[in-house]
């Protein structure tokens, strides 16, 4: 019996991905799944569903890919309806937000549903690096944030020598220098722009001076945490950070903020002071904008805020969406590795145990298996789980 792999149609605003492209399905079907895509999933995309059934997949209705599914594969968590309608032994996949819905999650266990919420991939071992939705997208994301910032900055943004004068390069600073940030630092230096990166891990200092930045040592001591993260800072640390940041942010142009944890409150970087004391012109981009609020004070997703004195708040919340055709190929071959990852001899064969799983695994077996998500919903450590297995 084939292992049948479900593609939904995406229903949240502002998504204009799908989770898996006619490049990854064909692949898929090579490797004997079956692949069932609901009609018009990829079309924003630019994928119609032509393209999909050429590369092997069948074109149906949503209830018929949520039914029939061994494993049901998503970009964003897909909202109550479609959860409900999960049945036990199903696999669902995809940026499942564990950490910021948890009563969610709980009912997946219930269900005996096995989450795979992708944002909570441990991303410092080595061979999740090909599953990692998170960087993929962001670094999407920091590509687009600089093409966008130059697009709304009314100047240019290298040094233009002509016969009427000299144009100054515009001044480029990058808060949060990570997947995203450091991409938004590259393409600001291939546009010709002066930049320089901010960052609280002292690590990043080599990767930001290699694409020809400045780094902008922090006073915090170390900001590292785990999982490739900066840590949560203390109070006497905020404050500190948003002193020394005031006066770097006053000299440039152009801030791009990209500081975000995962089931977090971004940090915020950037306070009313700052924004308040921003000349006109100026851009902050906020990569970390969203409902639980943002880097940059006044910030609001989705949504574009012009102060008083005339700078732009740009809430960047989904921006690989926008760069959607791109973002869909690299979110499709992550997903396909996590699926090679589980696959042994042609069945599904999920190890809760493996360093990987152990992290990536939301619920497995009716259980509510990922030791943060058990932390924040105050359930008690678990004991060493089992194998589990399942489709053949």
């Amino acid at each position: 019996m084939s292992i049948v792999v479900s593609v939904l149609k995406e229903n949240r605003g502002h998504e204009k991905r799908v989770a898996l492209d006619p490049e990854v399905t064909k692949k898929l079907v090579k490797n004997d799944f079956e692949v069932l895509i609901e009609a018009g999933a990829g079309k924003l995309a630019l994928f119609a569903d032509a393209d999909y059934e050429k590369a092997g997949g069948k074109i149906v209705d949503r209830q018929t890919a949520l039914t029939q599914g061994n494993i049901v594969v998503v970009v964003n968590e897909p909202g109550d309806d479609t959860l409900a309608a999960l049945k036990s032994g199903q696999i669902i996949i995809g940026l499942l937000s564990a950490l910021l819905v948890p009563d969610k999650i709980q009912r997946l266990a219930d269900a005996k549903v096995t989450a795979i919420s992708c944002e909570l991939l441990p991303r410092t071992v080595s061979r999740s690096q090909a599953m990692d939705v998170l960087s993929s997208q962001a670094s999407i994301a920091g590509y687009k944030a600089t093409l966008l910032a130059s697009n709304l900055y009314a100047k240019y943004f290298p040094m233009m020598i002509t016969a009427a004068g000299t144009v100054k390069p515009a001044k480029v600073l990058v808060l949060g220098t990570g997947v995203a940030g450091l991409q938004a630092i590259g393409t600001a230096k291939r546009l010709g722009t002066v930049v320089s990166g901010y960052d609280v891990r002292a690590a990043s200092k080599g990767e930001v001076e290699s694409l020809g930045a400045t780094f902008l040592t922090s006073t915090v001591a170390n900001g590292a945490g785990t999982g490739g993260y900066a840590r949560e800072l203390t109070t006497e640390e905020h404050q500190a950070q948003q002193a020394e940041l005031a006066g770097f942010i006053a000299q440039n142009d152009i801030i791009i903020t990209t500081a975000q944890v995962p089931g977090r409150k971004p940090p915020l970087l950037v306070p009313q002071t700052s924004v308040d004391q921003a000349q006109a012109g100026t851009i902050f981009i906020d990569l970390a904008a969203s409902d639980l609020g943002g880097n940059v004070a006044s910030s609001q997703p989705f949504a574009t805020v012009t102060t008083a004195q005339g700078a732009l708040i740009v809430g960047a919340s989904n921006l690989a969406s926008e760069l959607s055709n791109s973002a869909s190929q690299l979110f499709a071959k992550n997903v396909q590795s996590i699926i090679n990852a589980f696959m042994v001899d042609g069945a599904i064969q999920i190890d809760p145990t493996d360093e990987v799983f152990k992290g990536l695994l939301a619920t497995i077996d009716g259980e509510i298996i990922n030791a943060r998500l058990r932390k924040i919903m105050n359930l008690p450590d678990l004991a060493e789980p089992k194998v589990a297995e399942g489709v053949h």
